[in-house]
């Protein structure tokens, strides 16, 4: 059975693969099947799905080697003065409603960069937010942008420095934007005609209780999978989710959340190696959707 992908990042957000590269990449690793869930942008959607669809229509491309692009999202929210992430898969993108939504995230994220660039400035390193646009076309600007372009600028000797000395959560120059809480945005999904999912939930570090409450309330608002399968989980990690999501009726997702070089070591479709996400858990999301 062919591996599949539902955590997949591009050059729209914080990843260095093109969209099409990632669709290449995914034929490379054999994949059936990627979900491209880049932060809080459907921007790469349309040119994965089309290009993957031509690939399908030459006859010499093999159109059974080429992978199914899942149209997601990873949506970036706050509950308790953490982040939480919420994947949604298999969206209708192109809904009016829900690109109105997104607009506004696009609002907040332009309204945070240009008074980070302003720190920036006044730290003694000159930046504007026009000149990240330039140096990152086409990216929704986040702070591993302002890492790399710290770094290539020749202020900072890494991308951990960085964030250390700078952008991280409690450098002088960041600075936090408005952010929706994961209901809403299980919310956003679900009018989109898609599966909510809660990504990553070991990463977030909270005790058993804590995550347990979050996971009922999401629940409670319409969440419908948990990542359970996940590049830097554990066996035993793994077992925890997979437990969590049945006391709470969930379906089980898994993906590597590659972002190419920005994540090195981290492969698209087998994490750090030991990742496999098989079909069957596509399938049973595609069946959970079809009763939306």
């Amino acid at each position: 059975m062919k591996p599949i992908d539902l955590h997949v990042h591009s050059t729209c957000s914080d990843g260095t693969f093109s969209p099409r590269e990632l669709v290449d990449y995914a034929i490379q690793k054999g994949l059936a099947a990627f979900a491209l869930t880049d932060h809080d942008t459907v921007d790469g959607l349309e040119e994965a799905i089309s290009y993957a669809e031509s690939l399908r229509q030459q006859e010499t491309a093999g159109a059974d080697q080429v992978p199914e692009v899942i149209p997601g999202i990873e949506f970036s929210t706050q509950y308790q003065d953490t982040d939480i992430h919420i994947l949604g898969l298999s969206i209708d993108f192109t809904q009016s409603a829900f690109r109105q939504a997104l607009q506004a995230f696009v609002d907040s994220r332009i309204h945070r960069n240009r008074k980070m660039c302003h720190l920036l400035t006044k730290a003694g390193i000159p930046v504007s937010y026009e000149d990240l646009l330039r140096e990152f076309p086409g990216a929704v600007i986040t702070r591993a942008h302002y890492a790399a372009y710290l770094l290539s600028h020749g202020y900072v000797h890494s991308r951990a420095e960085a964030f250390a000395r700078y952008v991280g959560d409690h450098a002088p120059c960041f600075v936090p934007r408005q952010k929706v809480t994961p209901a809403q945005a299980v919310h956003l999904v679900l009018q989109a005609g898609g599966i909510p999912v809660l990504a990553h939930p070991i990463l977030y570090h909270f005790s058993d209780t804590r995550l347990e409450d979050l996971t009922a309330s999401l629940a409670a608002e319409g969440l419908m999978a948990i990542e359970a399968i996940y590049s830097t989980y554990n066996a035993r990690e793994e077992r925890l989710m997979r437990q969590l999501a049945a006391r709470y009726h969930l379906l089980l997702c898994g993906g590597s959340d590659f972002h190419g070089t920005n994540k090195p070591g981290l492969d698209m479709g087998c994490g750090y190696g030991r990742l496999f996400v098989p079909y069957t858990v596509l399938e049973e999301l595609k069946t959970a959707r079809k009763s939306l």
